[in-house]
């Protein structure tokens, strides 16, 4: 595949990829000319339970003492509660609606190009966070003008960035990919990755999770699928910001492929975190405070939503696990310590 980036290409590729993304409000700061007495109601969709996102989300309000009321539901990676939670939208009527994923997001305003409104969230302003490819799943047309009622934070790096990156690691032509079949995210991200192996000279290898009679993912022969992955030739395996694959990721994929030699690369903090070797991942905190900022722009700004850019983080950060390095002799490349961010403790699966 293509040669690996200098320090000096890797950092331009990165913060070129990144964007330009709005910087937040460095303090806190007295709430804008237009805020109300009452609280703007926030009526928020989770996935798969609160995690920091929802954390930065909602300090960020109170750090700009801007009063909100944020009604939480959580889909619990059933899609077909989504109908409920918009039937509650409509009538409830919130000043806005917060989206966790591409699935929930999809679910609440569809795709742009197919949008029903007897169906679909069109009326109330939608910022979304957790997308990984925001105009692949067709969610906006244009990450610079979304045009719609809908805009939102992106946290994945960018796909050719996390591709050089493990190649700066250590070089390969082949990558392995498990992902879920049914997440929309984990879809689009490998048809990116795909694309990117024809132009760079690598191929995959691809495993999907097992599906049971409802099209739900299981756990069931995970395991298996690493160690296939593993004998068709795999030099990594990548981590997608695939929500299914985050529930196994600690306790059974990545300690499989820790006992194969099979290095890991995390897509989302959460990945690295659970064990990976290296990741190119932003701060899933900061993610939520970026959220949270452009909602404020709608909400006291009175900016419309299809007129605020979708954008991502300026800053990824590039760490490496030292113990799965050691333990499986692969020792950073020396260049690659200038800027790594180097992190010293283990994952202990549980059990």
């Amino acid at each position: 595949m293509s040669p690996p980036l200098n320090r000096r290409q890797w950092l331009a590729l990165t913060a070129a990829a990144a964007g330009p993304a709005t910087l937040l409000p460095a303090r806190a700061a007295e709430p804008a000319r237009g805020t109300p007495q009452r609280p703007f109601r926030i009526y928020a969709v989770t996935f798969r339970g609160m995690t920091d996102v929802e954390k930065g989300f909602s300090e960020y309000f109170a750090s700009r003492k801007i009063p909100v009321q944020i009604s939480y539901r959580d889909m619990n990676r059933e899609p077909k509660r989504l109908a409920g939670f918009i039937e509650e939208i409509r009538a409830t009527r919130p000043d806005l609606v917060y989206a966790w994923g591409t699935s929930v997001t999809l679910g609440l305003v569809g795709p742009y190009d197919g949008v029903d409104p007897a169906q679909h969230v069109t009326d109330i302003p939608v910022v979304f966070t957790l997308v990984a490819a925001p105009t692949l799943a067709k969610i906006v047309p244009d990450m610079k003008a979304p045009g719609r009622n809908v805009t939102g934070v992106t946290h994945v790096g960018p796909t050719e960035a996390q591709m050089r990156a493990m190649a700066q690691y250590r070089p390969f032509q082949t990558l392995g990919v498990l992902y879920t079949p049914t997440e929309k995210n984990s879809v689009v991200v490998l048809e990116e990755i795909r694309r990117l192996g024809r132009e760079m000279g690598f191929h995959t290898v691809e495993r999907t999770f097992r599906l049971d009679a409802q099209r739900k993912p299981v756990a069931d022969g995970a395991a298996d699928l690493v160690r296939e992955l593993k004998e068709a030739g795999a030099q990594w395996l990548y981590l997608s910001p695939d929500s299914f694959l985050g529930t196994l990721a600690e306790g059974v994929v990545i300690p499989t492929a820790m006992a194969l030699g099979l290095p890991t690369f995390a897509s989302t903090e959460q990945l690295m975190q659970a064990g990976a070797l290296s990741g190119l991942v932003s701060r899933y905190y900061n993610v939520g405070q970026f959220t949270a900022h452009k909602a404020e722009q709608i909400l006291v700004g009175k900016v419309s939503a299809g007129q605020i850019p979708v954008e991502t983080l300026k800053r990824f950060s590039y760490q490496i696990r030292m113990p799965a390095a050691k333990r499986l002799n692969l020792p950073p490349p020396l260049p690659m310590l200038a800027y790594a961010e180097l992190i010293h403790t283990d994952v202990v699966p549980s059990q």
